[in-house]
C-alpha cells in the first residue's frame, strides 16, 4: 500500500511538473523511446515512456500556457528527446567530405529532429484537443500521435524514419499484423498498448475498471503474437529454385564512390568481387541468374562508358543479367553539357544491352536535391552529393521486366521507408528489389533501422525483398519479414541465394490504408461519446 502511495505521489509531480522538470521529463521519455528501434528493439521501455506521455498532457491545464499549447509544447521536447539520439546517424554522413560538409553537421543532428519533433508536437496538441478524464484518454493519444505520425511522412515529401509502429515489428510475430493494417495501424496499436498502464493509477476508476485498459493491451499483444506464430507456421519460406541471386556488397569508402579518378579501381573490385566463388561448390558468378549491384555503384556514367559496359558483358555469362545502380544522364543532344543527372537502376543483360531502366522517384532532400534549389545555390550551399542543380526526379514507379525471372519493383535507398511508395495492386511485381548506400551513415544504428522498415514493407505487401547495400546489411528477405540469407554491415563479399516467392496479395496490400482509417474513425468516434457523456453528466 505504501508503495502504491508513493508511487502516486510520483505520477502527481509528473502531472503537476513546470519549467525546467517538465521539459526534463519530456526529453527523457523522448530519449528511452528510441530505444525501442533498432539496433536495439527494447519495445518494453515504451510501457514506462508512454505513461509518462499521457501525465504530461494531464498536466497541461495547469502554468501559464494552459491546456493545447503546453501540450504541443511537451510534445516538441519529447520529440527532440526521441529523434536526436534515434537519428544521430545522419551527422556521418557530413563528415564524407569533412571540409566541405562538416560545420553542417550540428544542424544535421540538431535542426534536422528539431524540425521532426513539431510533429509530436502536433499529436499532443490533437490528443489535448479530445482529451477525455478517464482512461480513453489512452486513445485520444493514439490517435493524435498517429495522425501526426502521418502528416510526418508526407508532409514536405515526408520523413516516416522510426515511426512509432515500429515498436511492435520486433519480434517477428509480431511484425505480421502489418499484413493486416500496415504501418499507420501498428502505430496507433502501439501508443495505445504502451499507454495504458497509465490506467491502473487512475484514482477515478475502481479498482477493476483500471484493469480494463491493460487487460485489453496484454490481450491484444498476445493475440498479435498468436496471429503472427500461426501466420509464420502456415507459410514457411518457399524459393523459386531457378531464380538464383549473387548480391555484392563491396563494402567501398563513401569518398570513393564519388571520385572519378578512381574509376578503374572500383571496376576491377565490383567485377572481381562478383566473379568470387562463395563456397567449395561455387563457380562464382557462372553459378547465378542475376547478379546485383548497390546503389550509385559508378562514379561515372555507366552506359557512356563503353569500356565498363564491355566488361560488363565479359563478365555475365549468357542467361544471366546485372540489377546495377548507377547515376543515369539526361537524353541531350550531343555536345551539350550534363550538369543534373538520375539515380537510377539499369538491368543489363549478357551481351551487355540495357533491357530496362528505372529513374528514382522520391528524392532525398539536401542528399539528392535541395529545397529552393536555384535561390540556395547562389547562397552557396550544396547538396551532400554535389550534382550541380540536383538530381532530376522520375516521373513513375513502375515493376521492371528481369529476363528468366519474375517482374522486380524497384526501391532505391530510402524509397523502402514509404509504405505508400509500395502500391501494387494495379500491377503487382513479384519481388521487391531495394539498392542503398547506406554508407554514408558507417557503423551507426542507420543501417539496422533502414532493414527493419524495409522487412516491414515485404510484410505489408507479401513480396519478397532483395536489398543490396554498399556497405550492409545485404540481404534477401521472404514474404513474411524472415530473413533468408543476410551480410553485414561493413564486410565485403558476396551473398548467394534463390528468390523466395511471393504469397498472394495481403489484406494490406489489396486495401491500403483503409483498415487503419477505419480503426482510427471507429476510435474518435468513441473518444467523442465519452467526452460528450462526460460533458452532460
Amino acid at each position: 500500500m505504501m508503495g502504491r502511495d508513493k508511487l502516486r505521489r510520483f505520477i502527481v509531480a509528473i502531472i503537476l511538473a513546470w519549467g525546467w522538470k517538465r521539459v526534463a521529463l519530456a526529453l527523457a521519455a523522448g530519449a528511452l523511446s528510441a530505444l525501442a528501434m533498432p539496433p536495439f528493439n527494447a519495445w518494453p521501455i515504451l510501457f514506462v515512456t508512454f505513461p509518462v506521455v499521457l501525465w504530461l498532457i494531464d498536466g497541461s491545464g495547469a502554468g501559464r500556457l494552459r491546456g493545447v499549447p503546453a501540450a504541443a509544447l511537451a510534445g516538441w521536447w519529447f520529440g527532440l528527446g526521441y529523434f536526436v539520439p534515434g537519428l544521430y546517424w545522419l551527422g556521418y554522413a557530413f563528415l564524407v567530405d569533412a571540409s566541405t560538409f562538416a560545420w553542417l553537421m550540428p544542424f544535421a543532428v540538431l535542426g534536422l529532429p528539431a524540425y521532426l519533433a513539431l510533429f509530436p508536437a502536433v499529436g499532443f496538441a490533437l490528443a489535448r484537443l479530445i482529451w477525455t478524464r478517464d482512461g480513453s484518454r489512452v486513445i485520444a493519444l493514439a490517435i493524435g500521435l498517429t495522425l501526426s505520425e502521418w502528416l510526418r511522412a508526407h508532409v514536405l515529401t515526408g520523413f516516416p524514419w522510426n515511426t512509432f509502429g515500429y515498436a511492435l515489428t520486433e519480434p517477428l510475430a509480431l511484425a505480421q499484423t502489418a499484413s493486416l493494417i500496415g504501418l499507420w495501424g501498428l502505430t496507433f496499436l502501439s501508443v495505445a498498448i504502451f499507454a495504458s498502464p497509465a490506467a491502473l493509477m487512475d484514482g477515478k476508476l475502481g479498482a477493476r475498471k483500471r484493469w480494463i485498459g491493460p487487460a485489453v493491451a496484454v490481450s491484444l499483444l498476445v493475440a498479435m503474437g498468436i496471429f503472427g506464430g500461426v501466420r509464420l507456421s502456415l507459410q514457411p519460406t518457399a524459393m523459386l529454385t531457378e531464380v538464383k541471386l549473387r548480391i555484392m556488397q563491396p563494402n567501398l569508402q563513401q569518398d570513393v564512390k564519388f571520385n572519378y579518378s578512381a574509376k578503374a579501381e572500383v571496376m576491377k573490385k565490383y567485377l572481381t568481387l562478383s566473379d568470387r566463388a562463395s563456397g567449395p561448390q561455387s563457380t562464382g558468378v557462372r553459378d547465378t541468374s542475376i547478379l546485383i549491384w548497390p546503389e550509385s555503384a559508378f562514379p561515372f556514367f555507366l552506359t557512356r562508358e563503353a569500356d565498363a559496359m564491355a566488361q560488363i558483358a565479359d563478365l555475365l555469362p549468357k542467361g544471366t543479367v546485372l540489377i546495377a545502380g548507377s547515376v543515369r544522364a539526361p537524353d541531350l543532344p550531343a555536345g551539350t553539357r550534363i550538369t543534373r543527372a538520375y539515380n537510377s537502376i539499369y538491368v543489363i543483360d549478357h551481351d551487355g544491352s540495357v533491357v530496362s531502366v528505372y529513374d528514382k522517384v522520391h528524392l532525398v532532400p539536401f542528399g539528392e536535391y535541395l529545397p529552393f534549389q536555384d535561390w540556395m545555390e547562389k547562397l552557396g550551399f550544396v547538396q551532400l552529393t554535389k550534382v550541380q542543380g540536383g538530381f532530376i526526379p522520375g516521373t513513375r514507379r513502375l515493376a521492371m521486366d528481369i529476363p528468366n525471372a519474375p517482374r522486380a519493383l524497384p526501391l532505391i535507398c530510402y524509397e523502402a521507408i514509404f509504405p505508400e511508395d509500395v502500391v501494387t495492386r494495379d500491377d503487382r511485381p513479384g519481388w521487391i528489389v531495394n539498392l542503398t548506400n547506406d554508407g554514408w551513415f558507417g557503423f551507426s544504428s542507420g543501417p539496422y533501422q533502414h532493414l527493419q522498415q524495409a522487412r516491414v514493407r515485404a510484410i505489408e505487401q507479401g513480396l519478397p525483398v532483395v536489398r543490396a547495400a554498399n556497405t550492409g546489411i545485404s540481404a534477401v528477405i521472404d514474404p513474411l519479414g524472415r530473413v533468408v540469407a543476410r551480410l553485414d554491415l561493413g564486410i565485403e563479399g558476396v551473398l548467394d541465394s534463390t528468390l523466395p516467392a511471393a504469397i498472394t496479395p495481403t489484406v494490406y496490400a489489396r486495401a491500403g490504408d483503409l483498415p487503419a482509417a477505419i480503426v482510427l474513425a471507429a476510435a474518435l468516434l468513441l473518444v467523442l461519446r465519452r467526452r460528450a457523456a462526460k460533458r452532460t453528466s
